[in-house]
């Protein structure tokens, strides 16, 4: 496609983005509008004004529409005083905001559709004249509706609700109903293929039994079941993919579209601030989901801008410091499995710890003593609070207060993550990882200690067989010879809280994991096949599960755990974090999932945990082992949690050891009998899945601190 023609696209698709955010807007306006003198206004109504004033003006100049950008520029300017005042909105400033959001929006829809609109000079006039002081700040004023109504009547220009593009706007809850109904048309070729398995065992147990004369009508009969049901399948697994191919298509653009217009926005803060910088564009041939796109294209911007802005230094600065004149600005796009990585890198100054301590402790970000228990890489977060901003002066760049905290809440609503890192002099670099969670991905699934784990295929490198003349052991931690390679090997089933590690036997298979440079070896108990399944996001109480980036449903309709790769080559620097804590904890639960689950919740906390799956092993272990905290099932075969936190209680060497009991049964009965046998929490499934053990846990160590 032309490069013109992708942006007369990308204007078109902007029309329905900024009329969203024009009518939050003028939503938040009217509310703002009524706050009486004194009154205290919707809360949040300010925020959402300023984030959506921001991103119109910050899209509009990405797309080279300028006026728009320098209309929506101007109301931040007279926004300003009723943002610094958390006051209401006076009639006079509303009638101007409001008359200036229908103004350019009809610029923009006569832009997108190829017309002549009249043009915004007038409107930025009348914006100018409307500038207001703190002191100036009159809520309650009168509204001036009446007046607007009769400018519309009298023939101003009215909002067109058609779609220039030609096109049908369809509420995404249509499409991703859709997505759900071929979700359970593949679980249902899932099953069908099951079923024809179950009648290949049929007919070979008949052949077992050697009586062909007897069996032959019903081989005769089940072998034209397995044919229909094979050419079923293959009819029902053509209808799916073509279904998938469909909605993908509907639901998905090219990164690109995303990323080639941030050349644009280089240029222009370039020349706006004196400075020379290039952009560099990787993965732009990836698609993902267009609900993703969207939500990361305000993001990516600020994030680019605020290279340019921030990172790379002025030409002189540069040839100083021994560096090209020309700054780098690197945005990359891959994609593992579900989860789509984003990076934003510049090679400017970097990060100044010493001035992000001294502006948040200035602006009230962090009190001093927050600061003072903070390590460098905690420092460097503080750039993602609410409020944070180095820029001295308000510029159309930056310097307003709507900053990285925008980013990070837009990252956060997609159930993603993002994290900064810096080397003086060398640069600064953003990472950004969201879940696509759209159609399916090839998945390898694998068995460790009993349970079944999903593995993305795009991870895996491959699979081989240990070899016992290729493993070593190097200061605690067992490594495997690969291609040339030494490479971290962990035991899957311990990392998942389900053993002790193991040392892998010959022939063994291990997965070897690559991840965004990082290779590590993964033993694993059996290999059992690859899918293509739908991962289904967690739950937002378990989303900070790092272990797993979701669950896929299964033909027989069991859920299987996907692992996060980036998690098992990371396996290694978490092992040493945690070490270095020095905080043990004991997990007793006789089913995996809940070892692995409650593992999982406690090592996000720093702990290093052993799982047991009875409390009379435990009962060896405490008397052989330290531990900070004992986290217990109630219900268990054979020694129940409430007579284990008993036998604790009574011993001499292990009475002072906190003991978290957890159940299925939240009853006041069943909680007073856990509390009177010496538990110091008792809590519920329920509340373990809602994220509430880990502060179960850390309250009930310090309650036996002080005790």
């Amino acid at each position: 496609m032309a490069r013109d023609q992708l942006l007369e696209n990308l204007v078109r698709d902007f029309v329905g983005e900024a009329d969203e955010l024009v009518q939050q807007t003028t939503r938040n306006l009217l509310a703002l509008e009524r706050v009486k003198a004194g009154a205290e206004p919707p809360a949040g109504a300010h925020a959402e004004v300023a984030r959506a004033l921001h991103t119109l003006k910050g899209s509009a100049a990405t797309l080279g529409l300028s006026e728009f950008s320098e209309v929506a520029h101007r109301l931040e300017d007279v926004y300003a005083p009723v943002l610094a005042a958390h006051a209401g909105v006076p009639a006079a400033l509303a009638d101007t905001l409001l008359r200036a959001l229908d103004a350019s929006m009809e610029w923009l829809r006569a832009r997108a559709a190829g017309r002549d609109g009249l043009g915004l000079d007038v409107i930025v006039q009348q914006i100018a004249a409307v500038a207001l002081s703190p002191e100036e700040l009159t809520p309650g004023a009168p509204s001036g509706a009446e007046d607007r109504a009769k400018q519309d009547a009298s023939g101003a220009p009215v909002a067109e609700p058609a779609d220039p593009a030609g096109g049908w706007r369809v509420a995404m809850r249509h499409i991703v109903a859709l997505m759900r109904e071929v979700d359970r048309l593949r679980e249902l070729r899932l099953r069908i293929d099951q079923r024809a398995r179950d009648v290949e065992h049929a007919l070979e147990g008949l052949a077992r039994l050697g009586m062909l004369a007897q069996t032959a009508e019903p081989r005769a009969v089940l072998m034209g079941v397995r044919t229909a049901m094979a050419r079923d399948g293959a009819d029902l697994g053509e209808l799916v993919e073509g279904l998938d191919d469909a909605i993908k298509e509907v639901c998905t653009l090219p990164v690109r579209t995303l990323l080639e217009p941030l050349e644009r926005a280089v240029r222009d803060v370039c020349r706006a601030r004196g400075k020379q910088a290039s952009l560099h564009l990787v993965g732009g041939e990836l698609s993902l989901d267009r609900r993703v796109l969207e939500a990361l294209r305000g993001a990516l911007l600020h994030l680019v801008r605020n290279a340019v802005d921030h990172g790379i230094e002025l030409p002189e600065v540069r040839r100083a410091a021994g560096k090209a004149p020309e700054g780098t600005i690197d945005v990359r796009v891959e994609q593992q499995g579900n989860i789509a990585f984003l990076e934003v890198a510049d090679d400017g100054g970097g990060l100044d710890a010493a001035r992000i301590r001294e502006t948040a402790e200035r602006h009230s970000v962090v009190t001093r003593a927050e600061l003072d228990r903070m390590g460098p890489a905690e420092v460097m977060q503080l750039v993602f609070r609410a409020g944070f901003t180095t820029a001295d002066t308000v510029t159309e760049i930056s310097g307003r207060g709507v900053g990285l905290d925008v980013v990070r809440n837009q990252i956060q609503a997609l159930h993603g993550s993002v994290d900064v890192s810096s080397v003086p002099g060398q640069g600064t670099r953003f990472t950004l990882s969201v879940p696509t969670d759209i159609g399916t991905s090839p998945m390898l699934l694998a068995r460790a200690s009993g349970a079944v784990f999903g593995l993305p295929m795009l991870a895996l490198e491959g699979v081989v067989r240990a070899r016992q003349d290729r493993l070593h052991l190097a200061r605690g931690q067992a490594r495997f010879e690969h291609e040339d390679r030494v490479l971290p090997l962990f035991d899957l089933g311990a990392l998942a809280g389900l053993r002790q590690a193991l040392t892998p036997s010959e022939g063994q298979p291990l997965l070897v994991v690559h991840v965004r440079g990082q290779r590590a070896a993964v033993l694993v108990d059996e290999i059992l096949h690859d899918l293509e399944l739908a991962i289904q996001p967690l739950p937002p109480e378990l989303s900070g599960i790092q272990a797993y980036q979701g669950a896929a449903s299964l033909a027989d309709g069991e859920f299987v755990m996907v692992l996060r790769p980036e998690w098992l080559v990371r396996a290694e620097r978490r092992a040493e974090e945690v070490a270095a804590s020095a905080r043990r904890a004991l997990v007793i639960d006789d089913s995996l999932t809940a070892r692995a689950m409650h593992r999982a919740i406690l090592e996000s906390g720093g702990f290093t945990v052993h799982a047991l799956p009875s409390a009379a092993d435990a009962v060896a272990r405490l008397r052989q082992t330290t531990y900070a905290v004992v986290v217990c099932d109630v219900a268990m075969a054979g020694m129940d949690g409430v007579a284990f936190t008993r036998l604790v209680r009574g011993h001499p060497d292990t009475r002072g050891v906190p003991v978290v009991l957890v159940s299925a049964r939240d009853d006041a009965a069943n909680r007073a009998a856990g509390i009177a046998a010496g538990a110091d929490a008792y809590v519920s499934k329920k509340d373990c899945a809602a994220g509430l053990l880990l502060s179960e846990v850390s309250a009930a160590i310090a309650r036996r601190s002080a005790g």
